[in-house]
């Protein structure tokens, strides 16, 4: 199975700007930013999306939130921010691994 862009940035295949990395998620810039602060909040675990977690996997989306808010606060917005996930092409999914957009400055 080909692994995912975001698989190879955590393998460190590719390179990127990481803000923020534990066991369980991984943060980084958005390499095509569409705002002029966008972070993408990744789980390190391969889930293909949001529709796809499990209940015991649900821990994963306080510990993103918890981390979203530290860095909206760090980049200075935290008074205005967006925190998304796509789920579906519809939806505009096109990586299929669990992420979230921190976007703020639209």
């Amino acid at each position: 199975m080909t692994k995912t862009i975001f698989e190879k940035i955590i393998a460190r295949d590719l390179p990127a700007e990481i803000l923020y990395e534990d066991e369980d998620i991984i943060c980084i810039r958005d390499k095509f930013p569409k705002a002029p602060v966008h972070i993408l909040l990744i789980t390190k675990k391969v889930i293909p999306s949001i529709h796809d977690l499990k209940p015991e996997e649900y821990p994963l989306l306080g510990k993103i939130i918890t981390k979203a808010q530290e860095i909206a606060t760090q980049e200075g917005v935290s008074d205005n921010y967006r925190l998304m996930t796509n789920r579906g092409p519809k939806a505009g999914q096109t990586i299929y691994h669990l992420h979230f957009h921190l976007m703020a400055g639209i």
